[in-house]
Formats: structure tokens, sequence, C-alpha cells
């Protein structure tokens, strides 16, 4: 295993793109089609689990990027040249890990709190409550989601700046191709 490779390990990568995918699927799902069905509706019950279906892989799928993360070697940190910036993009990073984690913990326990696993998974009898945010875990999500959307935003302006302003070539570290 080289010490220092060009790019980052397959699985990681395509652990990467996967997850960019999905958490993008989950937050569009919850901001653009949850908020809009009234829980009374019958709808809601099929839109929720497919929400908790992307939720739980991308909880699980995350635990698996972080052991592949802290399993292979990497390419050397892009320094922007910049120590503040440096800084920033290594907090950017953590805090994506964080938030990611956060969201999934905290839609689970929005899930249990409502009965949503048995209600959705095991067909038994029950009730939406008029709204989620009686449930103090459905609050924190909603304030996370705003909090990692913003951080996906920086993120992607950090890579833009690398590709196009710093002309690093920062991209082809997350493609696949000789290490």
């Amino acid at each position: 295993m080289k010490k220092n490779p060009s790019r980052y390990h397959p699985a990681l990568v395509g652990l990467h793109w996967l997850l960019a995918l999905l958490i993008m699927l989950a937050m569009g799902m919850g901001t653009f089609v949850l908020k809009e069905i009234p829980n009374a509706s019958p709808e809601k019950l099929g839109a929720l689990q497919g929400h908790m279906i992307v939720g739980f892989a991308i909880g699980a799928l995350m635990m698996a990027r972080l052991i592949v993360r802290l399993r292979t070697s990497h390419p050397q940190v892009a320094s922007t040249g910049s120590n503040a910036l440096d800084l920033l993009g290594k907090g950017a990073h953590a805090g994506l890990y964080l938030l990611v984690f956060a969201m999934a913990a905290s839609g689970a326990a929005t899930a249990l709190q409502a009965g949503l696993p048995q209600m959705i998974f095991a067909g038994s009898a029950g009730s939406l409550p008029d709204s989620f945010a009686i449930y103090t875990p459905r609050v924190v999500h909603g304030w996370i989601a705003k909090l990692l959307m913003a951080l996906v935003a920086l993120h992607v302006v950090g890579v833009v700046y690398h590709q196009f302003g710093l002309k690093d070539r920062l991209l082809s570290r997350m493609l696949f191709g000789q290490r």
C-alpha cells in the first residue's frame, strides 16, 4: 500500500459519490416531499418509508465510509496556501461526518418516538401526530438539515476553488483510477 497515493481508495471513492447522491435525495425528500404532504394523508406513510430507508442506508454507508477512511491510505492534504482556509477545509470535512451521523441519529430517534417502524414496516395500526415538531429529535433533525445543506454548499465551493481557482486537479483524487 502506497504511503501517499495520488487518489483515494476505490471503496472510499464509490462511497463518497453514492453518499453524496443519497444525502441529496434524502434532503430533497425531506424538504420538498415530506414537508408538503399532510400527516393525515395516506401518502405520508409511503413517503416516510422511503425517507427512512434512505436515511438508514446513509447511516450504514457512512459508518462503512469512516471505517474505510481510517483503514486506507489517502493522498496528502491538498493545501490552499492559506492556513485559515486549510483549517476551514479540515473542519468542514469533520463537520460533514458529524452532521451526517447526527442526521441519521435524530431521524432514527424521531421515528422511534413516533412509532414509525411499527406503523410502516410491521403494519400496526396507529396514526401520525398532527406534526412531528412535538418530538425534540425532529426539531433537531430540521436544524441539522439546514446546517448540513450549508456545509455541503461550502464543500462544493471549496472543491470549485481548488479545481478552477488553484487548478490543482483536486477532483481527480476522488475519481476512480490508478492510485
